[in-house]
């Protein structure tokens, strides 16, 4: 079975494709180059990329920095720092990129449809951080429709089907079941800032941190800031 995997290099997406394989499929990842200002994630991606085995990762060039209105994509905008977890699902955050999940999974399904693949699995999620609208169930319904209506698969009753194993668990239950499928953490990334160092203070860092610590394990990765 052939699926094609939304792969960024952060802890989620990364336990995603170890998932797929898991599942039996033989995986070809797909990560974005958008001028994010986490760039970083990308030498993640491919080390990732590399470490599971996929069959062929594709990365797909585009400007998102042109529109702005992200702190991902621009650097006037500041990124939180400093913010308790428990306040970050309170609001749709700066750093939601406008639309950037639908924009993904256009990529993703051509790409699919081109391999004839059966699935397309994506890293989202609707527990930790659900601020974000582009990261829950409706929307994946939505999208999962999006698929068959608009394609030649899906008309011929067969749409690829959205895969999003992470979608209801919470950062502690991923970073268990990426033990289990021995996702290297070391070799991901999370944080916004973009540094050769994860900062340790942006809303990514604080969740991955805080999740390590709940568990009683140690993040891997260098921070500049101290762990919580």
């Amino acid at each position: 079975m052939k699926a094609v995997v939304l792969l960024s290099g952060g802890l989620d997406s990364s336990t995603v494709v170890y998932q797929a394989k898991a599942d039996g499929c033989e995986c070809y990842a797909i990560s974005f180059d958008y001028q994010q200002r986490h760039r970083r994630e990308l030498d993640a991606a491919r080390a990732i990329a590399q470490l599971a085995g996929v069959v062929q990762h594709q990365i797909v060039n585009f400007d998102l920095t042109q529109w702005g209105g992200s702190a991902l994509t621009d650097d006037t905008i500041d990124l939180p720092s400093d913010r308790p977890v428990e306040a970050m699902a309170s609001e749709i955050p700066v750093t939601y990129v406008p639309a950037r999940n639908t924009i993904f999974l256009s990529f993703a399904l051509a790409y699919a449809e081109t391999l004839d693949a059966e699935r397309v699995y994506i890293g989202v999620n609707a527990l930790d951080y659900s601020g974000y609208p582009d990261c829950r169930p409706d929307y994946v319904d939505a999208m999962q429709e999006v698929f068959r209506l608009a394609t030649k698969q899906g008309r011929e009753g067969n749409p690829p089907q959205i895969v999003s194993p992470l979608l209801e668990l919470k950062k502690t239950d991923i970073i268990r079941l990426g033990n289990q499928l021995g996702v290297p953490w070391e070799k991901t990334w999370s944080c916004y800032a973009g540094g050769d160092r994860a900062c340790g203070r942006c809303d990514s860092c604080l969740l991955r941190l805080a999740a390590f610590k709940e568990l009683g394990l140690e993040d891997p990765l260098p921070y500049d800031a101290p762990s919580p």
